[in-house]
């Protein structure tokens, strides 16, 4: 049976190659998972099924072009792409603290998409807190990824 690591790091791969890059909100595109950005109170965002078609949903306080919009996003898109039948919220600063099953999947997914081998190549030297105000990424999700090389 696959493991986790080895599965998110296969759907990065397939879809970095057939979008190009590693924008969470294109692969979702591509995928045809719709994005809707919404008012969603406390929660920063929300995977949900509905009638066959995947939804992330995002809070529409988070900034478009802010980071996270982007970890949001690619942890939704784990989600939708590995727990296709699950509906799982993020909250905000909370979920990336979790300890379910589904939600590290998803955090692990994230990390992985977000945080590159290249990546973590251009911050040698750096420690986790630079790296954080470099990126804007929560330590949670570096710390995560090292975890994972």
């Amino acid at each position: 049976m696959e493991n986790i690591e080895h599965k998110a790091k296969r759907l990065i791969q397939y879809y970095k190659r057939v979008t190009g890059n590693c924008d969470p909100a294109k692969i979702a595109e591509y995928a045809g998972i719709r994005i809707a950005v919404m008012p969603l109170g406390e929660i920063a965002g929300n995977y949900i099924l509905l009638k066959r078609k995947r939804w992330i949903f995002i809070n529409d306080n988070i900034p478009f072009d802010s980071p996270l919009f982007r970890v949001v996003a690619a942890h939704e898109l784990g989600h939708a792409l590995m727990h296709r039948k699950e509906n799982c919220a993020f909250i905000k600063n909370k979920t990336l603290l979790l300890t379910s099953g589904i939600e590290r999947e998803a955090n692990l997914f994230a990390a992985c998409l977000l945080i590159s081998d290249e990546m973590l190549r251009d911050f040698t030297g750096f420690t986790k807190e630079q790296f954080c105000h470099c990126t804007g990424y929560p330590i949670e999700l570096i710390e995560l990824r090292l975890n994972y090389i």
